[in-house]
């Protein structure tokens, strides 16, 4: 009934739904804190893990799909937003940088050579790791400068309490996807251009 390369796209299908519900998921944790109005979640964390786990086209399809389902009005975001009402306030930037941290973290995550050593796939992963997050974080600097009227210092100054807590959390999601890259071999295996 089905050939394998219609399997395969079954399969991508079935990760990239069961990352963005995750991702949705993740809303319900976030924790208000500094003057910007961005509150500290989990969501940034899981967009990054589901680039350094399924490769930076389908970590892209995962984020494209969470915030389209928040556009329909549905809250997908941290406070119950959606992704209609989000992008008219201060955190829009952040949201472009959901769009391009799993790209950029699934890109360099599957540059790690088939069958690499683990210290090697972790280094992979963590650079992949760093790069989306700076990305989140550029592309909310940017969305701070232009809509909440910041100047690019005080936009620089409202990441300093994120920071910490990201590098953990970054640390967490390196850890997760280098475990389920040992356990699932075969994840990287197929998708080379992934």
């Amino acid at each position: 009934m089905f050939n394998s390369s219609s399997r395969v796209n079954v399969y991508d299908l079935a990760y990239i739904a069961v990352f963005a519900a995750c991702i949705i998921v993740l809303a319900f944790v976030a924790i208000p804190v500094g003057g910007a109005g961005v509150p500290i979640v989990l969501q940034n964390a899981a967009v990054i893990l589901a680039g350094l786990v399924l490769g930076g086209k389908r970590g892209l399809l995962v984020s494209i799909l969470f915030l389209g389902i928040g556009m329909l009005g549905l809250p997908v975001l941290a406070g119950g937003r959606s992704t209609l009402a989000a992008i008219a306030g201060p955190t829009v930037g952040y949201l472009v940088g959901y769009i391009f941290a799993p790209l950029l973290a699934g890109t360099v995550a599957y540059l790690a050579p088939i069958g690499a050593s683990k210290a090697k796939l972790v280094a992979f992963l963590s650079t992949g790791g760093v790069l989306g997050l700076l990305a989140q974080y550029g592309f909310g600097i940017i969305g701070l400068i232009i809509r909440a009227g910041m100047d690019l210092q005080s936009a620089l100054v409202a990441q300093t309490p994120f920071i910490p807590i990201d590098i953990i959390k970054l640390v967490g999601v390196v850890l997760i996807a280098a475990a389920v890259h040992a356990a699932f071999p075969d994840l990287r295996a197929g998708t080379r251009t992934q």
